[in-house]
């Protein structure tokens, strides 16, 4: 059944990527006001449910564009250079979107026929759902639920509870109008992402709104509809990590802008280059950074291209392909955050000032290289655990 609604035209994915690359320079004028305020700005949730950005992870029956990961990573670059914060925040979007793309189609009914839905998430385990007469209550609390200002529901991870069987994780869908927010988002980075915390007391779940949790890993997910679509054969982890990694090589990007946009006319303080663009340590610098970024896009195209492979193709994921998805967004951690560190360094006193975008991204991408998919070192050693015959040692892939 298609419940696309016909009277707005639904634009290409080309005049998509069009409008967005317009929209850059507007995002970037709210990054500010983000930081400060906690939260991404109305104006620009707006534009981008305008853009159809919220559609890329959607089912096409809803009006969504089932998005391959290559285009993920084409439009979260373009979001990270106008606001890591930002692009982090729709990319959790889209990942929970995907995620509820598992749920029965009857959950999706409701949960996608909301315009310009936007599902916020929450994948670790906490709280605790219990059966009762005709679905369960879920009581609990979610910390780093990030976009949940803005969003219309929450798919979150719990305990199913019930008397003589194994506690089970489970996954619900529930409508943010259930649940409690608690501003408690003070941090020195992603603070515009709002990931605060949300409580559930007492709220009721249908039998329809909840799917166990080993159905999302794999995925196995119990959509009839959604059964043969491409988008949904690649392993949860593995859609999550193509669906963020290109944020950080825009967030890159956007500290190589910042930089160049300052050199012109800037001196070295303490030294006799009236010019800093004069000075070969500033050369080695930039063209140093230049490349880190270049490497770091790399790794996220690579991972794009290998999640893109396996899902047009339906063919199993080996162990070794999974933990190289994980490494290359890793490595993009890493090497984006070496060139927006050095940049930054080489930016003066001055770019300390809060008006100066630089100390905003270099804050950002390091909360951001501190999350646990992300983590450089983590990534590499499981990828090499895999590279020497052991197993990996975690449920993560």
């Amino acid at each position: 059944m298609s419940i696309i609604d016909t009277s707005r035209p639904q634009p290409t994915l080309e005049q998509l990527k069009e409008t967005l690359s317009q929209l850059v320079p507007v995002l970037r004028d709210k990054a500010a006001w983000a930081d400060e305020n906690r939260r991404l700005h109305d104006e620009s949730i707006q534009a981008l449910a305008d853009a159809g950005i919220f559609k890329l992870r959607m089912p096409a029956r809803y009006g969504g564009y089932e998005a391959d990961t290559r285009t993920l990573v084409d439009v979260s670059i373009a979001l990270g250079r106008a606001d890591g914060a930002l692009a982090w925040t729709v990319s959790t979007y889209w990942i929970a979107s995907w995620i509820v793309g598992l749920f029965p189609d009857v959950a999706q009914d409701e949960v996608f026929t909301t315009p310009d839905v936007r599902v916020c998430g929450a994948v670790s385990p906490s709280g605790v759902v219990v059966p009762v007469e005709g679905g369960y209550v879920l009581n609990g609390s979610w910390h780093f639920v990030s976009g949940a200002w803005h969003a219309n529901w929450q798919e979150l991870a719990t305990i199913l509870l019930r008397p003589d069987e194994e506690p089970q994780p489970v996954i619900v869908a529930v409508p943010m109008s259930s649940l409690e927010i608690v501003d408690d988002w003070h941090t020195s980075g992603m603070s515009g992402s709002g990931s605060v915390t949300t409580v559930a007391k007492d709220v009721f779940i249908p039998a329809t709104h909840i799917i166990p949790m080993e159905a999302a890993i794999r995925p196995n997910g119990v959509s009839e509809l959604n059964a043969d679509r491409p988008m949904w054969r690649s392993p949860t982890i593995l859609a999550g990590s193509a669906a963020t990694v290109g944020m950080l090589v825009g967030m890159a990007k956007a500290a190589y802008d910042a930089f160049m946009e300052r050199i012109p006319g800037r001196p070295i303080r303490y030294t006799d280059y009236e010019h800093q663009a004069e000075a070969p340590i500033t050369h080695i610098q930039v063209g140093t950074a230049y490349m880190k970024i270049e490497q770091a896009e790399y790794h996220a195209y690579h991972a794009a291209a290998l999640v893109d492979a396996k899902a047009a193709s339906g063919e199993p994921w080996t162990i070794a392909e999974r933990a190289r998805v994980r490494a290359d967004e890793g490595w993009a951690t890493k090497l984006a955050k070496e060139a927006v560190d050095l940049l930054a360094s080489a930016s003066g006193g001055s770019s300390i000032y809060r008006h100066e975008p630089i100390q905003r991204i270099v804050r950002d991408i390091q909360a951001i290289s501190v999350h646990p998919m992300f983590s450089p070192d983590s990534n590499t050693e499981t990828f090499g655990r895999v590279l020497c015959g052991l197993e990996p040692n975690t449920m993560f892939i």
